[in-house]
């Protein structure tokens, strides 16, 4: 058989993926799940998740992602680091191009995530790494007894911000609006923590420093106000931005890039599936990401089952 033919490929290695892969390998089909960099996606930048079912008291973002990845490997599910550059379908068959080889499927299920979108701002670039932040847990202990700034106001965001207070020694949160996005209980956490000092109605216009980062400056998008802040770290999180890089031009994909599906999952090519964050109908929740692998996996194998090969 050849080894670069398989049933069923799926890009990437976050929930959705690993659901899948999870899925596809206990039904005993030819899986191979390819992922570009380690398992994990977006997770492995939350410390704790809550709300998650099963886990009463919570779990952390690399454990779930170790138990997950454990659990595909021991019904045989094969992986591989590689990076997919380019999809494309050949009659029945589906053609994926890596940077080492070209694969052949039947079937793909591409989960391929999201990351962080920038502000687009003068010094973030120059910045990253030297205080500019897109990962809290990632950097938040580098900034102990610190002044730091997080910026955005959704659900994420504030997580990020209650848990940089175990470290800093005080978080300014920046949002645009006057009122946060994010849930009630997290509202009310961050609002009750002294640490927490809330900059409303503001964006950030540059992020200065040399060698590592010293103030923003800030702009009242009411007035247009403009005010420095000193700050040694900024950590930013404001939405996320699809990898579909590779898709555009081949599969359907909204006005932000993500890739459009309907309720089985299915995108606009045949025996192509999307699931997680990188689809149009993510919420960006692990528990939702999970359900979209699992109904990925289940109508890619009822799509390989009504197929007829010569």
């Amino acid at each position: 058989m050849d080894p670069n033919f398989h049933d069923l490929v799926i890009v990437g290695a976050g929930p959705a993926g690993l659901t899948a892969g999870l899925y596809a390998a206990r039904s005993k089909r030819d899986t191979i799940l390819l992922e570009k960099l380690g398992a994990g996606g977006q997770v492995l930048t939350t410390e704790w998740i809550e709300n998650y079912p099963g886990f009463p008291e919570g779990i952390g973002g690399f454990e779930i992602i170790d138990r997950m990845k454990k659990q595909a490997e021991r019904f045989g599910l094969l992986m591989e680091n590689e990076e997919v550059l380019s999809l494309l379908t050949q009659g029945p068959q589906i053609v994926l191009t890596t940077p080492a080889k070209r694969l052949f499927c039947r079937s793909v299920i591409l989960a391929s995530g999201a990351q962080a979108r920038k502000l687009g701002v003068e010094g973030e670039g120059s910045l990253t790494g030297k205080g500019v932040s897109y990962c809290a847990t990632c950097d938040g202990p580098f900034f102990t007894d610190a002044v730091v700034t997080v910026v955005g106001g959704g659900d994420t965001t504030i997580e990020e911000a209650i848990y940089l207070t175990k470290f800093a020694a005080k978080v300014f949160v920046v949002h645009r609006r006057d009122q946060l996005r994010c849930t009630k209980i997290l509202r009310e956490r961050a609002r009750e923590n002294k640490k927490i000092e809330f900059i409303w109605d503001t964006v950030v216009r540059r992020i200065e420093g040399v060698d590592q980062v010293q103030s923003l400056q800030l702009q009242d998008v009411k007035t247009g106000r403009e005010s420095r802040l000193d700050t040694e770290a900024v950590f930013i999180f404001i939405g996320t931005l699809p990898v579909t890089g590779f898709l555009k031009g081949v599969v359907d994909l909204d006005k932000e890039g993500f890739i459009l599906v309907d309720r089985e999952m299915k995108t606009n090519l045949p025996g192509v599936f999307a699931a997680g964050d990188v689809t149009s109908q993510s919420v960006r929740q692990v528990a939702a990401a999970v359900g979209q692998g699992a109904i990925a996996a289940i109508n890619a194998e009822k799509y390989l089952e009504e197929q007829v090969y010569v």
